[in-house]
């Protein structure tokens, strides 16, 4: 009950301006199907379980362990997060729902596995309307921990099978969409000598820097571990710049890959790149930013679309169809998806994020 009634004082006394739109969802979205508030006094669980939609089958999407300012902010990043996963999901033709799942990270955590032994509780309690995986702040041993109290769990390493950590697989899905986006955005035949910024080098950004350098890019880098930017340096040629510049870098295209919102009111103005795709969720701030992207001649390739790589592997893993060089090309098809997005963009008239939006919800529907 202490999740339930911190956020109910929370409620009471926050700015009107810092609560989010709504409890039950986002503006100009399905309203949520649930959300489950999970509390565990002798762990410290406090998690955010929120399934928007399960219209085309269970719920699937990651669990997140962050700090947050405060458990509204929590809230509203579990919303735009599940909402996304409806959409990547869909427009990836997976037979799942969107869901997401955060944990507010404790000042000390005890006992990890405990935790998580917790968390997977208020899985199982869903009773399959949600199914989860690996996401910032989580891993592989988390998941295999979770197997003791749920079985609606994936990305787990499997002897012998497929399985296991999904971020390389996000991380090609991004590659393709950047290399098709390339060809077709800045006529580059190729990613020889095309200048890549990638904004954060965690497990999937540093697989991509690996993809990009592998294919000729040149990189332009930044983190907040000056280990991972000095190892970026050091095996890809990467040139540093700091976290605060990186957005900003004289690029030609932008991968964001750290936490969402980078695209806003703020920092578009100052952008060089002319083509945008990163494996962060939710870059946009506000819909209304993908429209001003496109305002400065900037290509923008909507996060769920580009990223599905990720899912489309924890997914077919968790159906027992998982085989490597199967799933790689299933996830290498996102490249087609980007060419058909930016043909629809040209025939509507419109910005990719608005074309990608109603493109994803006339799909949330059963699968046929």
């Amino acid at each position: 009950m202490n999740a339930v009634s911190d956020l109910a004082r929370a409620l009471q006394t926050a700015p009107t301006a810092s609560l989010p739109s709504s409890l039950f969802g986002l503006p100009d979205q399905a309203p949520h199907e649930r959300v489950l508030l999970a509390a565990d006094e002798e762990t410290g669980l406090k998690a955010i379980l929120a399934v928007h939609s399960t219209a085309r089958g269970p719920a699937f999407g990651g669990c997140r362990v962050w700090s947050y300012d405060n458990e509204l902010a929590a809230l509203n990043d579990a919303l735009r997060l599940s909402q996304g996963m409806s959409l990547k999901n869909a427009l990836a033709n997976l037979p799942f729902g969107g869901g997401k799942a955060v944990i507010l990270k404790p000042a000390v955590i005890k006992d990890r596995a405990a935790l998580f032994a917790a968390f997977g509780r208020a899985v199982q309690s869903l009773e399959g309307a949600y199914i989860t995986a690996e996401d910032v702040g989580t891993t592989t041993a988390d998941m295999l921990g979770m197997q003791a109290t749920t079985q609606f769990v994936s990305g787990i390493p499997r002897a012998g099978a497929f399985g296991g950590d999904p971020s390389p697989k996000t991380a090609y899905g991004v590659f393709v969409s950047i290399e098709r986006g390339a060809r077709l955005v800045l006529g580059r035949e190729s990613l020889e000598g095309v200048r890549v910024a990638l904004q954060g080098l965690g497990a999937v950004g540093w697989h991509l820097a690996e993809y990009l350098h592998k294919a000729g890019a040149k990189l332009v880098v930044a983190d907040v571990d000056a280990a991972k930017v000095q190892r970026a340096q050091e095996q890809l040629g990467a040139q540093a710049v700091g976290i605060n510049e990186i957005l900003s870098a004289d690029v030609d295209v932008l991968a964001p890959c750290a936490l969402g919102a980078s695209l806003n009111i703020q920092s578009i103005p100052t952008l060089k790149a002319k083509l945008i795709a990163g494996a962060a969720n939710n870059q946009l701030a506000t819909a209304a930013d993908g429209d001003a992207l496109q305002a400065r001649g900037i290509t923008y390739l909507p996060d769920y679309l580009v990223n599905a790589g990720g899912i489309i592997s924890v997914a077919r893993e968790y159906r027992g169809e998982g085989e490597e060089n199967a799933v790689m090309a299933e996830v290498a098809l996102i490249a087609n998806r980007v060419a058909e997005l930016l043909e629809r963009v040209k025939s509507e008239g419109s910005t990719p994020g608005r074309v990608a939006d109603a493109w994803a919800r006339s799909l949330l529907v059963k699968p046929a």
